[in-house]
């Protein structure tokens, strides 16, 4: 009952992050500290894995797992966009306040507005992540 309530937990919180069935999603900073739940969840949502770093098509979505001192945070969202469809989105994924390599709000704000992205929302993703939703800016139309 347990793992089924954990599953129904991580799927929603998939979904909140705007994941949806059918859309390829390319995963950066997988490392042994995920959340294998949220994952699941994501999959659980799209009908299919997530894509590794190696893939070379386009995706609709990345997920971005990143910890206080996995290099540089701009860089690592810029490089998110490469493979992203126009109107396509990264999550973010970092550690809980409190928790081991925690990145501050500010750094996530700052790479965002670098990147040309806003934040859209987020979610807690797990016991130990938060989820924040990076979506292009929506342009005024005339």
């Amino acid at each position: 009952m347990v793992a089924t309530a954990q599953a129904a937990s991580a799927k929603s919180s998939a979904e909140k992050l705007g994941f949806a069935a059918g859309q390829i999603v390319q995963e950066f900073g997988y490392d042994e500290d995920v959340a294998e739940d949220l994952r699941l969840g994501i999959e659980d949502v799209i009908g299919s894995e997530l894509e590794d770093e190696d893939y070379d098509g386009v995706a609709d979505a990345v997920v971005l797992w990143w910890r206080d001192g996995d290099g540089d945070l701009i860089d690592d969202v810029v490089d998110a966009l490469t493979g992203l469809v126009e109107g396509g989105f990264v999550v973010l994924l970092t550690p809980k306040v409190g928790r081991d390599n925690h990145v501050d709000a500010s750094d996530i704000e700052e790479a965002a507005l670098t990147a040309g992205l806003h934040a859209s929302g987020s979610v807690g993703a797990g016991a130990d992540w938060n989820g924040t939703r990076l979506v292009a800016p929506k342009t005024s139309r005339r």
